[in-house]
């Protein structure tokens, strides 16, 4: 990560959101014209089309590939899980990262299907953030170190990053920083996550607009939004996003947890999601506003609610069929068909 003149490390961020770049020009116009000369009427292909396009300008070539994509899960843990705001205990975040490292995860049969990677991303389970409606989640040294950490998922380097999330308390955690961001009642970003129902969801409400009125007075800087009411996980990711677009590697967010890291980064400049599909609409109520308000049109609307990067994970078989039409349908010149 690059040093700032003065040394604070929201600025270190700061200064790499200002790099971001953009498409490759040229290659998204080779792109677009070559769907034009293919032996199909113009637009017949619907999104498959734009979604070529998308790739072949973030990897800079008319006819790009997709070889290595890959998951990554990040893990961690709340505190204010303690308030029982999730019908599920602490404990089963690391139940689950075990299950994902046994390979009999969702995500791990899905990548599977795919031949995605999967990446998972311990974020010190044993050490749950503080709770957010009486202290901070993260300070700003912890939370810049979390992004920069997050920005290992390139390490591989994947030509499409699906991201994705594991940990018990998070969508109480996604629905402070919309809340934070976006304004609005708490109820209105609060859903049932895991299952929350009855007295639960009522916990979770009153946590989300507990946890905000506590930061009021910081919710004009998106990165005091996410350090104060983020977590560990959520700070990765958005650091993976944001390395993924210096590196013009595409990406594919998940669900509501995701898509807060998102909503951070967009908020701190409004070009910064320019290199990321939405890969489906979760069934937690708000994610539909939020895709909105991201300017993201979600891949698929299957009514899930699962987390893990599932639905990041499934819509990699859209991009590959996409890429697949793009490069190996012949022109119309080659086919010997008759044009338009």
């Amino acid at each position: 990560m690059l040093r700032s003149a003065t040394g604070l490390p929201f600025d270190d961020i700061r200064n790499l959101v200002a790099q971001m770049p953009g498409p490759d020009a040229p290659a998204r116009a080779a792109a677009a014209a070559r769907q034009g000369q293919l032996v199909k009427p113009p637009g017949a292909l619907g999104r498959l089309e734009e979604i070529a396009i998308f790739i072949a300008g973030w990897q800079g070539r008319e006819i790009p590939q997709l070889n290595r994509p890959t998951v990554a899960v990040f893990a961690a843990t709340h505190g204010v899980a303690g308030r029982g705001v999730s019908p599920y205990p602490s404990e089963v975040t690391k139940q689950m990262v075990a299950t994902f490292t046994a390979g009999k995860a969702a995500v791990n049969q899905i990548c599977g299907v795919f031949g995605a990677g999967l990446r998972v991303f311990d974020l010190a389970l044993d050490l749950p953030t503080p709770d957010i409606v009486e202290r901070d989640a993260l300070t700003e040294a912890e939370c810049a170190a979390t992004m920069a950490f997050g920005m290992e998922a390139l390490a591989g380097e994947p030509d499409l990053l699906c991201l994705g999330e594991m940990g018990i308390g998070n969508t109480t955690v996604a629905a402070a920083i919309f809340h934070g961001l976006y304004g609005g009642e708490a109820g209105d970003w609060v859903g049932p996550g895991t299952g929350a129902t009855g007295e639960v969801l009522g916990r979770k409400v009153e946590a989300v607009r507990a946890a905000v009125a506590r930061a009021k007075g910081h919710l004009d800087d998106p990165l005091e939004v996410l350090r104060k009411l983020g977590g560990r996980e959520v700070a990765a990711i958005a650091g993976a996003i944001l390395a993924a677009r210096l590196q013009r590697v595409p990406v594919v967010l998940d669900g509501y947890v995701v898509t807060a890291a998102a909503a951070v980064l967009k908020a701190l400049d409004p070009a910064a999601l320019d290199h990321c599909l939405a890969g489906h609409v979760s069934a937690e109520p708000a994610h539909r506003a939020v895709l909105e308000r991201l300017g993201l049109r979600p891949l698929l609307d299957l009514d899930m609610r699962l987390g893990e990067g599932s639905g990041a994970a499934l819509s990699i078989g859209i991009v590959k069929s996409a890429l697949a039409c793009h490069g190996g349908m012949a022109t119309f010149a080659e086919a010997g068909v008759a044009g338009a």
